[in-house]
């Protein structure tokens, strides 16, 4: 099995599949009403905000690996979600599958022979990560994500 075959797989199965650790980010996120992705608890970010977060890095992530240099995303990392907006979050959602379409068509298409290979990261201080790496660590951020998701979402909904 190629890096790219387990790199996507492995995506697949946080995303839709079954996951070892419970249910998969889209079931999460289909628990979540709009009302309570808005809802701030305490000082941490919504909903709204984590779900832009991961789009933002979902983007970021193809951004490497089509060889730009390491930076923050370019929508931000933690963009504002404005005021609360039905429309713009179902779009969210939205928005957010797409991205993780585009990514495994990324990882799909890439050089296996690369997969070893240190991104390009001209940040001083900053430690050699391959581009295989990058991607297992995408997966664990998002994964952290949906669980504070189902967190929050619980403690919202009661």
């Amino acid at each position: 099995m190629t890096t790219s075959t387990k790199l996507i797989n492995e995506l697949e199965k946080v995303l839709s599949g079954q996951p070892w650790y419970g249910s998969p980010i889209y079931d999460i996120l289909d628990e979540v009403t709009f009302e309570s992705a808005y809802e701030r608890q305490g000082h941490a970010h919504t909903i709204a905000e984590i779900i832009l977060h991961m789009v933002s890095w979902a983007e970021e992530i193809i951004d490497r690996l089509n060889e730009k240099p390491a930076s923050l995303p370019v929508s931000g990392n933690w963009p504002h979600p404005g005021d609360p907006d039905e429309q713009k979050w179902k779009m969210w959602i939205e928005d957010l599958k797409l991205v993780n379409v585009n990514l495994v068509k990324t990882i799909s298409d890439f050089p296996e022979d690369k997969w070893d290979e240190p991104i390009i990261d001209e940040r001083p201080d900053e430690p050699v990560t391959t581009y295989k790496e990058l991607v297992y660590g995408f997966i664990q951020h998002q994964i952290y994500h949906a669980g504070q998701i189902a967190v929050l979402n619980r403690v919202i909904i009661g």
